[in-house]
């Protein structure tokens, strides 16, 4: 017995430290799982505190914590005066919104559903779009426009549309369509900073989900640049070009195919206005073929956009098939969930569009 104890006591310090599992970190892990709506109740919290011209105006945003609860815990925080809630009448308090924006402040102007903001699209686009201009860069409006847009579930054909195209057709506007929780993040405090009129369209469905955020991206300096796009998965046979909820859809088609031997790349637009057409090209040059999946009707898309940028630039040549778009059917939404399913692109779709360009 002594003796065991002896030898005990002559090991060394090292043998005698409890040792660290197999497989786990000692440090904290970096990265944390955050929901897109945390994320973006983060970045109105912090643009709030760092900027007192910032504030936040909308239907139910203060004392209801808003709609989806983005806004939730705000109006406590900064009171009546930087959280405000409106009467239902987008055009009236969007007009407000951005007269507040000619007179030096920052609004934040949230529409309970971006199908909404029809009653007031003549304050986005003639006013809050324009002036800059007609003024000759005078009178600048920095002012965000957010909210849920794109097609959301059994609520029908008069709130499930699409306003990418709409407003990306529109120059004097900035339009931002976020994923993930950093670019939610990261778009909306980027689109707060901006002198120019921002609109930010999130997705209802998202709000939920919780993602990797990095640490970097947990600092309250992050910002996700307006015009860049994100290379979210590496690949050499097929360009899959998304915003919002299908880049999780391709993500899953990639990950289907990559099982039958198919790379696909995968690239997160983030903004539709600007376009970062230069990610894209670079993307075809290596693939050399292109799928685009959107939510949104066929004519006039995002999709058709990119193809015609595409086939208008040296990328063009480097094409070895036409390519495909993937989008929303060109009908108004049916109620019946087993219609809007089929009017919605589905990942057997965006598989099948990838099939049918590589031809296998």
């Amino acid at each position: 017995m002594a003796a065991g104890r002896a030898l005990r006591l002559l090991a060394p310090l090292s043998c005698r430290l409890p040792q660290p599992r197999r497989g786990l970190r000692l440090s904290a892990a970096a990265a944390i799982q955050v929901t897109v709506r945390d994320a973006l109740n983060q970045a109105l919290d912090e643009e709030l505190e760092r900027d007192e011209r910032v504030f936040l105006l909308g239907e139910e945003v203060a004392q209801y914590d808003g709609a989806y609860k983005i806004s939730r815990g705000l109006w406590k925080k900064y009171g009546d005066k930087r959280i405000i809630d409106t009467p239902i009448s987008e055009m009236g308090f969007t007009g407000i919104a951005v007269g507040a924006a000619m007179a030096g402040l920052r609004p934040v102007c949230e529409f309970m559903t971006f199908n909404f903001s029809m009653q007031a699209i003549d304050q986005v686009i003639n006013s809050a779009a324009k002036t800059c201009y007609m003024s000759a860069g005078s009178i600048p409006v920095p002012i965000v426009f957010r909210g849920p847009n794109g097609a959301s579930a059994g609520v029908a054909a008069q709130h499930s549309q699409c306003f990418a195209a709409w407003y990306g057709h529109c120059p004097g506007l900035k339009v931002v369509s976020p994923w993930s929780s950093e670019d939610a993040k990261g778009l909306l405090k980027a689109s707060i900073r901006d002198d120019n009129p921002v609109v930010m369209l999130e997705n209802e469905l998202l709000y939920g989900v919780p993602f990797e955020m990095s640490e970097q991206a947990q600092s309250k300096d992050f910002v996700v640049p307006i015009g860049k796009a994100k290379i979210e998965r590496e690949g050499t046979h097929v360009t899959l070009v998304s915003h919002s909820r299908p880049v999780g859809h391709c993500l899953e088609a990639a990950a289907v195919l990559a099982k039958e031997g198919v790379e696909c790349e995968v690239i997160n637009l983030r903004t539709i206005r600007p376009m970062d057409i230069e990610t894209v090209e670079a993307s075809v040059i290596k693939t050399n073929h292109l799928v685009t999946v959107e939510g949104g009707w066929p004519q006039f898309g995002v999709g058709a956009e990119i193809c015609a940028r595409i086939m208008e630039g040296s990328a063009f040549n480097y094409l070895d098939a036409p390519a495909v778009r993937v989008t929303g059917a060109d009908v108004p939404m049916p109620y019946a969930k087993i219609l809007e399913d089929n009017c919605i692109p589905q990942v057997k779709d965006i598989i099948f569009a990838v099939k049918k360009t590589l031809n296998i």
